[in-house]
């Protein structure tokens, strides 16, 4: 098998035309969202998610909270879908992400959400499912449908839907600019090559995956990938968090991927590099660095909202080539459904 007759390569390769549709087709409703969001500013903001999801909305968190202010936090799903607690939510938004729509859990949780007083945007891939049904508002992804069982393009298109919502939402011109070359762009960074974090992971069988701010979502997203499709311990960190105890793991050989943008957090993740690198740990990281102790993997320059959109895709390229030559198939992890539907 080679890597680019896989359904995750040929579908993540497809992100850069799904956004470029998404973005157009999407523009009247976002621009209404916003006007709603502005005449209403929320007091507060719950997002729903799971699995690549879940990685999504810690990518709209840092956005919301960065942008507009407002205090934002992650459901708990269960306090709904099994203690059948009622939140109060008056004056909240809810945005739920999700790929399916389907699963109980994360539908019980918006349903109890709306229910409580909150205004609901479901951001779902599959138009009509039951998240839509209890949503005030969907935004679809418009990702197609995804056969693979490892998320790529949805990922993705979820990402944009949430960047382009913010930048709707607080009037952001520069990031609705970037915005409209972003597709360009995710069909140049599927393109970078990431090859040479190759072979200190085919052999590799524990990971921390760093990033932080904007980009700590997506280190979640690339750690979870690693574990989905590549049998790869992987456990995501912020460059803050790692330093809190974890860092006392990483010894000669370790390896760690970091995947920092080009904003306020990338010195520290430089310095957070070559401190691992004084451990002998095998790093990796996105962007030049002077450290000549350190592997460096391209990555363009971009809007800093932007650019862990475009590292993530640079990373789905170097997934499904890892797990091939891991000996694994990226469409088909073992013990893992495209749905999952927890209650």
């Amino acid at each position: 098998m080679r890597a680019q007759d896989t359904l995750m390569f040929q579908e993540a390769a497809e992100a850069g035309r799904i956004v470029a549709t998404q973005l157009e087709a999407n523009r009247p409703l976002m621009v209404d969202l916003g006007e709603r969001l502005r005449a209403n500013t929320p007091r507060a903001a719950l997002i729903s998610g799971r699995g690549s999801s879940d990685n999504a909305g810690v990518f709209a968190r840092y956005l919301i909270e960065t942008e507009t202010g407002v205090l934002t936090s992650s459901a708990a799903l269960s306090t709904s879908s099994v203690y059948e607690a009622q939140p109060r939510l008056e004056g909240a938004i809810c945005l739920a992400i999700s790929q399916s729509g389907k699963s109980p859990d994360l539908v019980a949780s918006v349903a109890a959400a709306r229910a409580g007083g909150a205004f609901v945007i479901a951001m779902v891939n599959a138009e009509g499912s039951p998240l839509s049904a209890v949503a005030d508002v969907t935004v679809p992804l418009r990702a197609g449908a995804e056969r693979s069982v490892a998320a790529t393009k949805s990922f993705i298109a979820s990402l944009s839907a949430i960047a382009q919502l913010i930048a709707c939402w607080t009037r952001n011109e520069p990031l609705l600019r970037a915005l409209d070359d972003l597709p360009r762009q995710l069909d140049e960074a599927f393109r970078l090559d990431w090859s040479p974090a190759l072979a200190p992971l085919t052999e590799a069988s524990n990971l921390y995956v760093v990033g932080r701010g904007y980009g700590y979502g997506v280190a979640r997203e690339a750690a979870l990938k690693l574990k989905e499709t590549c049998g790869l311990h992987a456990e995501a960190f912020s460059a803050a968090e790692v330093r809190h105890g974890p860092m006392a793991l990483v010894k000669t050989g370790f390896p760690v991927l970091l995947l920092p943008q080009s904003d306020e957090t990338r010195a520290d993740a430089e310095v957070l590099a070559s401190d691992f690198a004084a451990r002998g740990a095998r790093v990796m990281m996105s962007g030049a660095t002077s450290d000549a102790r350190i592997t460096t993997l391209p990555a363009l320059s971009a809007h800093p909202v932007l650019q862990p959109i475009l590292l993530i895709q640079s990373f789905y390229r170097l997934a499904a080539e890892l797990s091939v030559r891991r000996g694994y198939d990226p469409d088909r992890p073992p013990y893992l459904n495209k749905v999952t539907e927890t209650v």
